[in-house]
């Protein structure tokens, strides 16, 4: 028998070695039980891959990132084989891995109920016992088909699978390349026992999931169009220790009691009218307070920072988005035009930067106008598919706290770098103060321009970043189609990341657009631009603030501020010239007149989240006075009037929780 010769990269260097030929990725890692499947050559493969001479293996660990995916989908594949077993006409949709876990979509009959999930999860276990192995095998078109003739959203997979690439769902079971089906079989006999297209790669027997969990069950449209047929979605989880999923499950306990979308209706901030449509939110009075106070405190930090204000339409001539590109890039994410003036094309606009270009090519500009910084608080609107909007960080109407910086070459550095610093001061004054910087390069396929003019404002980026003295995290081809961006991603109170802020390098729009400015030796010259949200979007960094405090902002941007609670009716008016006095000094602040008992005044304040309540009885009337009660309970009694006011002013002008 020959050899091949391969390599073992791990974090620790490279390790040569001469093996026999049949060798597989199993053999290599015999003794190391957490690897659960490989990188060959940069392609993750499973441990039963043979490998071929001159092949590059790296350990996949069932704990890395890569790792629990793959245990997920094999979960997910559990599941589907669960699901059919007990529910014999079920046909299978898509199960693919997801942060913190997988879903798995069917057609069946009638939704699922609260049992039926038990009886599934009971099922899957006894599946996960009998230690199934996953076996891969390639088939033809024409093989996946007749083996597949029940499965009818499976053919229509096989259909997709020269452009799968561009769908990320599609792209879990099928590419452009060869076709795949996995096979369940038995442990003892090798007998199949289910099977299901899938790319792959799994984890070798189904014992090799060490933890999972049936979490809910929700309606889901075919491929996230509600032009397809409404399929029910099963979601799990699945991790690498039972006390990993133990810590999931309580981390998801928490996320469920800071659900923005809970926290909204309880504390009477938004709602979503069915009369308007999915994904379009309307604020009520004390979620536009909130918005408000976000957006005030943005706009007098932003002049301070030498940012001037705009205002543009929300709609635009096709023409504008011709000459962008966006409509050639980003059509699907749009509305449908509508005709008008005689059969033009108008658009709900997507995005600002556009507009800000025209306002800048409106006259002629000179070197001495830049860097021009433009900022708007700019409504978009963008066609997110029903089954992917959610809440508030989801939607399809969406306020973007927008800027376009216009520069010199020579000015690009020191740009970034305050823009940067600007973006992260800002931020920490919201409260988020754990971040990580993601740089996203230029995608294959999908952009425009030179390679050098992406390889320029890439570095431009990265030594941007480097002087912030945060985590960089690459994220190869994950760029606008227009330039490289960095993201800041913030960590928030119970660990989630979300992404916030994103600062791009515009190399393209300024050329599509033929801007120009007059330098200084007369000559006229191309400016360079900056693309930078700050929030991201108003809507979906207010649902991150309520997730992150838990409904308890702090009093600068809590919607009330102050209540004042009267033992009796005579303290009403007490309490309603302090509610003037505070009212006039810009707090927001409500007397409870109401027949209620103080007690339940109280815990509808506490229910309610409101930083401070003002407690009044005869006693406090006299010494001119009130009892100062927190949040949390604590209270303070006798306190001059004027002393709770400036407490009150100090908390709100110094943007501190209480």
């Amino acid at each position: 028998m020959s050899d091949v010769r391969v390599t073992i990269q791990q974090a620790q260097g490279s390790d040569p070695r001469v093996v026999p030929t049949g060798t597989t990725a199993a053999d290599l890692f015999a003794e190391n039980r957490a690897v659960i499947a490989t990188l060959v050559d940069g392609q993750q493969r499973d441990l039963a891959h043979v490998l071929t001479d001159g092949a590059v293996v790296e350990p996949i660990a069932i704990d890395s990132p890569a790792g629990r995916a793959i245990v997920r989908h094999s979960a997910a594949h559990v599941v589907a084989q669960a699901v059919q077993e007990l529910f014999p006409k079920a046909r299978l949709g898509i199960g693919p891995p997801i942060e913190n876990g997988f879903y798995y979509d069917f057609d069946v009959e009638t939704p699922f109920t609260p049992d039926d999930l038990k009886a599934i999860e009971k099922k899957a276990q006894a599946i996960i016992k009998a230690g199934q192995r996953f076996s891969r095998r390639v088939v033809t078109d024409e093989q996946a088909r007749a083996e597949l003739a029940d499965e009818p959203y499976k053919i229509e997979l096989i259909g997709l699978k020269s452009r799968a690439g561009d769908d990320a769902e599609a792209s879990v079971e099928v590419g452009a390349g060869e076709l795949t089906i996995y096979d369940n079989l038995d442990a003892k006999s090798g007998e199949l026992c289910w099977k299901d297209l899938c790319r792959g790669p799994h984890v070798p027997t189904t014992r090799s999931i060490p933890a999972f969990a049936v979490l809910r069950s929700a309606a889901a449209y075919w491929r996230g169009s509600e032009k397809n047929p409404q399929l029910q979605r099963i979601y799990g989880t699945a991790w690498e220790s039972r006390e990993a999923l133990k810590d999931y499950q309580t981390r998801l306990a928490e996320a469920e009691r800071r659900d923005h979308r809970r926290l909204g209706a309880e504390l009477d901030l938004f709602s979503f009218p069915s009369e308007i449509g999915p994904g379009l939110s309307v604020f009520h009075p004390k979620g536009g307070a909130i918005r408000t106070a976000m957006e005030d405190y943005a706009r007098r930090r932003h002049v301070e920072a030498g940012y001037s204000f705009v205002n543009t339409p929300h709609i635009t001539k096709s023409e504008l988005y011709e000459i962008s590109g966006h409509l050639d890039w980003f059509a699907d994410g749009m509305y449908p035009p509508m005709q008008l003036d005689g059969g033009t094309d108008y658009y709900l606009k997507p995005m600002n930067c556009p507009m800000h270009i025209l306002i800048f090519r409106s006259r002629g500009r000179s070197y001495r106008e830049l860097p021009l910084r433009l900022f708007e608080f700019g409504t978009v609107y963008r066609y997110e598919k029903s089954g992917v909007v959610h809440g508030l960080t989801r939607v399809r109407g969406l306020t973007q706290d927008d800027a376009h910086l216009f520069c010199t070459r020579e000015q690009l550095p020191s740009e970034l770098d305050s823009t940067l610093t600007f973006v992260l001061g800002l931020l920490r004054d919201y409260g988020l103060d754990d971040f990580y910087l993601e740089l996203s390069t230029r995608p294959e396929g999908k952009a425009v321009g030179t390679d050098e003019e992406w390889a320029e404002a890439t570095e431009l980026l990265r030594e941007a970043a480097q002087k912030q003295d945060l985590e960089l995290v690459m994220d190869e081809g994950g760029g606008a189609f227009y330039g490289p961006k960095i993201s800041v991603q913030a960590r928030d109170a119970i660990g989630r990341t979300w992404q916030l802020s994103t600062v791009q390098v515009d190399f393209q729009l300024p050329q599509r657009f033929d801007l120009e400015y007059q330098a200084a030796d007369g000559t006229r010259k191309r400016p360079f631009m900056i693309h930078r949200a700050l929030f991201g979007t108003i809507e979906r960094f207010l649902a991150i603030l309520l997730e992150h405090y838990a409904g308890a902002l702090p009093p600068w941007l809590a919607p009330v501020q102050v209540v004042g609670i009267p033992i009796t009716d005579e303290h009403v008016p007490y309490l309603d010239e302090i509610g003037r006095r505070l009212a006039a000094q810009g707090i927001r602040v409500e007397v409870d007149s109401s027949d209620d008992r103080m007690q339940k005044k109280i815990r509808t304040a506490q229910k309610q989240k409101v930083p401070f309540m003002l407690l009044a009885g005869d006693e406090d009337v006299s010494k001119g006075a009130v009892s100062f009660r927190f949040r949390d309970g604590t209270q303070r009694n006798g306190v001059p009037v004027d002393e709770a006011i400036a407490e009150i002013l100090d908390a709100v002008n110094r943007r501190i929780q209480v």
